[in-house]
């Protein structure tokens, strides 16, 4: 028969053995996830028009970028196509 601590590790409680290499660098990378997209979250609800503000500079950035890469890319196949 099983005995009582084993039965509550599993979804009640913490499990017996603590996570040991791959799992428990996966689990220190994943809270420090959580603890980074809080930090940005709370700086964007204490500072709501910086962060729009970012978010258009990024987009705007990002669509410049592409078109450049686009329109090289057109001028550089001109040839090709004529």
């Amino acid at each position: 028969m099983a005995d009582k601590q084993d039965l509550d590790a599993g979804f009640t409680g913490t499990p017996v053995e603590q996570p040991e290499g791959l799992a428990k660098a996966a689990q220190s990378a994943a809270s420090r996830v959580k603890r980074e997209a809080y930090a940005v979250t709370a700086g964007a609800r204490d500072h709501p028009h910086t962060a729009s503000a970012l978010l258009l500079g990024i987009g705007i950035a990002a669509f410049g970028f592409g078109y450049l890469l686009g329109r090289s890319s057109a001028e550089s196949s001109a040839s090709y196509w004529r």
